[in-house]
């Protein structure tokens, strides 16, 4: 009891604020706007902490990055399989929020007139003048604002990769950047110790001013997503293991996949998972190398469940704003969007988010106010994202075993064993 406590704890007294400022919400009504303060606070605390947030964690795993035991093949695979299976992952989540709406309201000007309207996009500008403005900026100052995302994660990229070409001359820089990441995200924790408070507030403010349908909306976005996690979870980890190991394999991922199954419910972190992920591994048969080299890149790289929720996150606001993503550049665009923000969610329970949600607003043009409503998605959807994010690894090590080792890796890996 006290081990589910500490792993969840947070996640248990966001709900319960949540649940708190829906009943606020629904007896004050509009009088419920006066707590609204109390949401701004928590969100311009975030908003403070995310351009250095963004700078240390994307410069620091960069500048981290080592080759594996077995270079070209293994990394390449790797990262093969990781693509496709996160774009089998964002197509479900596309079809499902396509086919069932996850909110409805008929309220959209109170929403706009309290959020901010979504940026509309002069079609007359040429489509290099937009991606240059998108991903860079024309003084050194404005890179420090939270509207410069996208230029933000550029420039970070660009820093880690210059550390990684200073080799031992960056050291130094590399160790100072490290701690400074540590204390960030020690200040994050900080932050999200107010977040029960801050969120609470924030939702009965919502509530009371746009009714009981956007809370409907959170419960109908938790239960969709839910069984869609428990279907892909089954079924297409079942695939995967098929086409990795054929019969065998299937049997054998399902026999081992339980340590990695509990550990991530339980702790609702991918990081925590990685242990008992590469226990899992080598019960399936995966090598060693390919094992250690597929589920720990996994945490940065690929997270099945942080790609259907990234979805879920931007159709939520589609849906909430009447924003008209039906055409194909639409449809490819929410791709593009979910794809991109899955790499920037950390390895952490409540909060890892936070980087994600920020680009998925400034990409999708939504108001940067609507970054709670993010947060609270994000908050509800969190265990069984994590779930699919650690088992997805698993099932990827073995895809990429069968890619490096051939179709009998299995039988190969029994004889080495005899």
């Amino acid at each position: 009891m006290k081990r589910i406590w500490k792993s969840y704890k947070q996640t248990i007294l966001l709900t319960l604020s949540l649940i708190i400022g829906t009943i606020i919400g629904l007896i004050f009504k509009e009088k419920a706007e006066v707590l609204k303060p109390f949401g701004d606070l928590f969100m311009n605390m975030m908003f403070v902490i995310i351009v250095p947030l963004i700078f240390l964690t994307i410069t620091t795993s960069i500048a981290k990055l080592k080759q594996p035991k077995r270079l070209g093949k293994v990394i390449g695979s790797t990262f093969l399989v990781f693509l496709i299976t996160s774009i089998v992952a964002c197509i479900i989540g596309l079809g499902v929020t396509y086919s069932m709406k996850l909110v409805k309201t008929s309220d959209a000007v109170k929403i706009k007139n309290s959020l901010g309207t979504v940026t509309a996009t002069k079609e007359k500008v040429n489509i290099l003048d937009r991606t240059v403005q998108a991903i860079s900026v024309n003084d050194f100052s404005l890179i420090l604002s939270k509207n410069s995302i996208l230029a933000i994660v550029v420039i970070s990229i660009l820093f880690g990769l210059a550390m990684v070409k200073a080799k031992e001359d960056a050291q130094p820089l590399e160790k100072v950047l490290d701690s400074a990441n540590k204390v960030v995200l020690k200040l994050v924790d900080i932050i999200f110790i107010y977040a029960p408070i801050g969120l609470g507030c924030y939702f009965a403010s919502l509530i009371g001013t746009f009714g009981s349908e956007i809370a409907v909306g959170y419960l109908r976005t938790f239960i969709i997503y839910t069984v869609v996690a428990v279907l892909f979870y089954f079924i297409i980890y079942s695939l995967y293991a098929f086409i990795a190991g054929g019969k065998k394999g299937f049997k054998l991922f399902w026999k081992n996949i339980m340590p990695a199954t509990a550990t991530s419910i339980s702790t609702c972190s991918s990081a925590a998972s990685i242990p008992s992920n590469l226990k899992t591994a080598e019960g399936i048969g995966v090598p060693n190398d390919i094992a250690e080299t597929v589920i720990p890149m996994g945490t940065s790289f690929h997270k099945d469940g942080s790609v259907i929720g990234s979805v879920f996150k931007i159709m939520f606001l589609v849906y909430l704003f009447g924003t008209d993503v039906t055409s194909i550049s639409g449809i490819l665009k929410v791709t593009g969007v979910a794809m991109v923000a899955n790499l920037l969610v950390t390895a952490v329970p409540v909060g890892g988010g936070t980087i994600s949600e920020m680009l998925i607003l400034s990409m999708m043009a939504f108001p940067i106010k609507a970054l709670p409503i993010l947060t609270i998605i994000a908050t509800i959807i969190d265990p069984a994202a994590t779930l699919l994010n650690v088992t997805g690894d698993s099932a990827s090590s073995m895809l990429v075993t069968r890619i490096v080792e051939g179709r009998g890796w299995l039988n190969k890996k029994k004889k080495k064993l005899g």
